[in-house]
């Protein structure tokens, strides 16, 4: 080895042993007679000093030549630091240089390589392998080892074989759009890339694999965002001979396994909740359980009932009379607010990405009286009313949002999240986790006309629902859960249909000829008449739960190398076109843009 100890390696008793490190120069301080090196590598930072007193003078001279992340060699003997530095392991002792070998110049770098960076994230992404220099992205990348290293050794312990899956498989239409390859040996015919090996972890189970798990990576031809990226990470798993129960109870131990060893958490609790309790309390199927501020009703759908009076209608506000729902929040102790913050709480809503097109709002002042934006129709005797059904009290905030049922509980779930923020209810060091159920099999899509599974085809009816298959599709509740964790869906699964019959049926529903099913997945309802077992499964977005974990709210701060938001990898300027005889090796023509 060219060095004897890595740059976070070194301590007080290590004092007086000789020493050589390898590493790049992070920052050079020369004071005149001494000279000060910040030496780093992956492990840590060493501080090298040169004194001309008794430093011999070819070797501060070289140092004086030395710039920024010039990779070298250093040698010398650790002393006991006279300004020690207790934010760095090392900070007790640093290196009295004895020879300095510059194993290779480096240009200077473009941006600083340090934690707090004066790089942008275009440019860091350019360089990415820079940017990689930096303590605070190697930090995420040790989290995102240890959390797969934790992963596995859980799921070992529980008999999972981890079992690799083809990456060239076939397209299908359901789901987002496939990334396609084309064959060269089979011209006009391609392959796609795997969007989740879900079929291939269905027919292990077919095979017998009773349990079955793999860090996968997945591709997906989709709009992106923070969370999004083209190609992903999964943990993917199934099960045989089980229950939805058993997939709970086994994966809540997995997400607790990981706590423990990553966090150093013990998770107290995991609830679970339907997906129409989380719909009407939060608006989201995916709620964020930091904080209550559960949602009220003032006046209510009529297809979950009347089972709260109607307060608002009657008084002539033909806003709320038009309405199919009229539901509000109380933001605790937020009656102080000024009409500028509740101005910019309606423009808020009424961004186009939400799409409000009001916010009615009434103050519960700490000396009891009420004033709201509707006062003109609504006396104080009915604000009251709303307050005892809001749960106010004195120095709250009511905030209250009108329309259709879904559209007007999406807005509000947007503005819960928002007062979640700025009342700093949104602790990232705290955590709920809970699991959401019985989410409806199928979703009807009015431009296509036609039912589509709300996970994929694959996914069992609840047992008690599938009279309801043939009859009344859309009254059918999936056998299907998702694991939440502070408002961010981590993983999803379902006990899967494991009867050719039963998904012969599915695919009827979702509009499949008995002729496109047999040639998209033939093989699948071929191999249920081999004996199928009843069988289940999950898959976490691995890149997710590290970022959750990491505090981050982005997932390419956990990622290597990761793409931007066009989808493009600006380090290595891809994708971009292939030459012509490789176009027409693969009997592909491609129409260029008009320059």
């Amino acid at each position: 080895m060219l060095r004897t100890h890595t740059c976070g390696q070194l301590r007080p008793e290590h004092i007086g042993q000789s020493v050589t490190l390898c590493g790049w120069v992070q920052k050079i301080r020369d004071k005149g007679g001494l000279i000060w090196i910040d030496l780093r590598d992956r492990y840590g930072i060493t501080q090298i000093i040169l004194d001309e007193s008794y430093t011999p003078t070819p070797i501060v001279e070289a140092a004086r030549q030395l710039g920024r992340e010039f990779v070298v060699a250093v040698s010398g003997k650790v002393v006991e630091r006279a300004s020690k530095n207790d934010k760095i392991p090392t900070g007790h002792i640093e290196i009295q240089a004895q020879e300095i070998n510059v194993l290779n110049p480096a240009k200077l770098p473009p941006f600083l390589i340090e934690d707090e960076t004066d790089g942008g994230d275009d440019i860091r992404m350019k360089y990415r392998y820079l940017d990689l220099r930096r303590g605070v992205v190697r930090r995420n990348l040790e989290l995102r080892h240890k959390m797969a290293q934790a992963v596995r050794s859980y799921l070992d312990s529980q008999n999972f074989l981890e079992v690799e899956t083809p990456v060239l498989i076939k397209s299908t239409p359901e789901g987002a759009r496939d990334f396609v390859v084309p064959s060269r040996m089979q011209a006009g015919e391609f392959y796609a890339l795997p969007q989740s090996p879900q079929t291939f972890k269905q027919l292990l189970m077919v095979s017998g694999f009773d349990r079955y798990f793999q860090i996968v990576k997945c591709f997906r031809d989709e709009d992106l965002r923070a969370d999004r990226q083209p190609e992903f990470t999964q943990i993917d798993c199934e099960m045989s001979f089980i229950t939805q129960e058993d997939i709970l109870n086994t994966f809540e131990g997995l997400t607790r396994h990981l706590f423990k060893q990553i966090k150093g958490i013990d998770l107290e609790s995991v609830q679970r909740i339907s997906y129409d309790y989380a719909m009407k309390f939060y608006g989201s199927d995916k709620p964020d359980l930091r904080f209550e501020m559960k949602f009220v009703e003032l006046k209510s759908p009529v297809r979950y009932g009347q089972e709260l009076s109607d307060l608002v209608s009657g008084k002539n506000f033909q806003v709320f009379e038009d309405a199919q729902i009229v539901v509000g929040i109380c933001a605790k102790g937020c009656a102080e607010y000024t009409r500028k913050q509740l101005d910019e709480l309606t423009d808020f809503v009424k961004r186009p990405q939400i799409g409000a097109k009001g916010l009615i709002y009434v103050r519960y002042g700490a000396d009891g009286t009420l004033k709201s934006s509707v006062d003109k129709f609504y006396s104080e005797a009915d604000l009251k009313a709303w307050a005892e059904r809001m749960g106010a009290e004195p120095g709250d905030l009511m905030l209250v949002l009108s329309g259709e049922t879904d559209k007007a509980r999406k807005q509000l779930n947007e503005l819960r999240l928002e007062m979640g923020n700025r009342l700093g209810l949104r602790d990232k060091n705290k955590y709920a986790v809970l699991w959401v159920l019985d989410f409806p099999l199928l979703e009807w899509n009015e431009d296509e006309n036609r039912w589509f599974a709300m996970h994929h085809p694959f996914t069992s009816p609840k047992p008690e629902d599938m009279q309801f298959l043939e009859t009344d599709p859309g009254a059918i509740r999936a056998n299907a859960y998702d694991l939440v964790i502070n408002g961010v869906e981590v993983g999803g699964g379902s006990i899967r249909i494991h009867d050719r019959k039963v998904q012969e049926l599915m695919f009827d529903r979702l509009g499949f000829t008995p002729e496109e099913a047999r040639k998209q997945f033939g093989f699948l309802m071929e191999a249920f008449e081999y004996g199928a077992p009843p069988h289940g499964g999950i898959a976490f977005g691995f890149d997710r739960l590290c970022s959750l974990f990491g505090g981050s709210d982005s997932i390419r701060d956990f990622i290597a190398f990761p793409k931007n938001n066009a989808g493009r990898d600006v380090m290595i300027d891809t994708p971009s076109p292939i030459a012509e005889q490789q176009l027409n090796e693969l009997a592909i023509a491609v129409k260029l843009p008009v320059a």
